[in-house]
């Protein structure tokens, strides 16, 4: 019997276990053009939060009592689809389950590349390309600019750290903690703040770029964010893709910095990944290139069995992740 996570409440503030419930899940026959995947990669993502509220959003809401969805990869166990064969190890959106029966056009093949196949849901995924092409395409970076990072040794922020260096850029990474912040640094970051230490992000990015930045890549939101109005130069370009402050709080965020924006002609732009879809190709061949020449890391975290899977997600808002978050079916 195949199983999965069901939303059981809609969460109030910060989600509980007792939001989720373990369900099973119909193994039928598969119908044409249809394949089923025994999910071996299960990818954990703080937007999610967002599809367990009952709003509007460019994403549905997840349904009460029925399977949740998130990234996965798998291997094909049974295919109804020429295209697809059994042992393909395929990228998904069936996550929150340890098997999914969907439509063949649904799934991707995974590239060429020699990274093992979890990469695929973190820096060469929907994280990676998250930061690759906020950075590059909606923040407009380039080779010589001062680049400030929050949620540093995230999935998505990890990334945006390596790219901007392999394209000559000066960066500032956030971070929470000594552990983390070490990491940020070691990934080529030219300074570190770490957020839970008692001094206040506004003063720390001071300090750290006294000449102000070029460039914020937003994944947090608060005090992140107005610290970055406070020190943007003129012409700066905010790519915001992540508010995670809020996710849970709902409160909006306090900006005593804002009317900056005016004055310098600060740029602020927010986008989703989905937007970039159609220019993975490209984005496979650049990373591809740096993953060659040794200039990219990557750092996982991962739990194991689909029974852990709200522990890893709640873990997303505790810091409990450095790196990608995963669960290992």
């Amino acid at each position: 019997m195949a199983h999965a996570w069901s939303l059981k409440a809609r969460p109030q503030g910060m989600p509980k276990h007792t939001d989720f419930a373990m369900i099973d899940l119909d193994q039928s026959t598969l119908g044409a053009g249809e394949v089923r995947i025994a999910n071996r990669w299960l990818s954990v993502d703080p937007y999610m939060r967002g599809r367990m509220n009952d709003v509007k959003s460019y994403v549905p809401p997840f349904a009460l009592g029925e399977a949740m969805q998130g990234g996965a990869v798998g291997e094909v166990v049974e295919s109804n689809d020429d295209g697809i064969k059994v042992g393909d190890m395929v990228l998904h959106m069936a996550g929150w389950r340890d098997e999914a029966v969907v439509p063949a056009a649904q799934v991707q093949k995974l590239p060429a590349l020699d990274v093992p196949a979890q990469a695929f849901l973190g820096q060469l995924g929907m994280p990676g390309m998250t930061g690759y092409f906020g950075l590059l395409q909606v923040a407009e970076a380039k080779a010589g600019d001062t680049v400030f990072v929050s949620a540093a040794a995230g999935a998505v922020g990890s990334t945006v750290v390596q790219v901007a260096k392999a394209k000559g850029m000066t960066v500032i990474g956030s971070a929470g903690g000594a552990e983390k912040c070490a990491w940020v640094k070691s990934l080529g970051a030219d300074a570190v703040i770490d957020y839970k230490s008692d001094v206040p992000v506004l003063k720390a990015l001071g300090e750290a770029a006294p000449k102000g930045i070029d460039v914020y890549f937003d994944n947090v939101g608060g005090e992140h964010l107005d610290a970055a109005l406070a020190h943007a130069r003129m012409h700066a370009r905010f790519a915001v893709c992540g508010m995670i402050d809020v996710y849970n709080s709902g409160a909006a965020t306090q900006l005593k910095y804002l009317a900056r924006l005016i004055g310098n002609r600060v740029q602020i732009r927010g986008f989703i990944v989905s937007d970039y879809m159609n220019r993975a190709e490209e984005f496979y061949k650049d990373m591809g290139g740096m993953l060659a020449a040794g200039t990219l890391k990557r750092q996982e975290t991962v739990h194991e069995g689909l029974e852990t899977m709200p522990d890893a997600f709640l873990g997303l808002f505790s810091g409990g992740n450095t790196g990608k978050m995963l669960v290992k079916v």
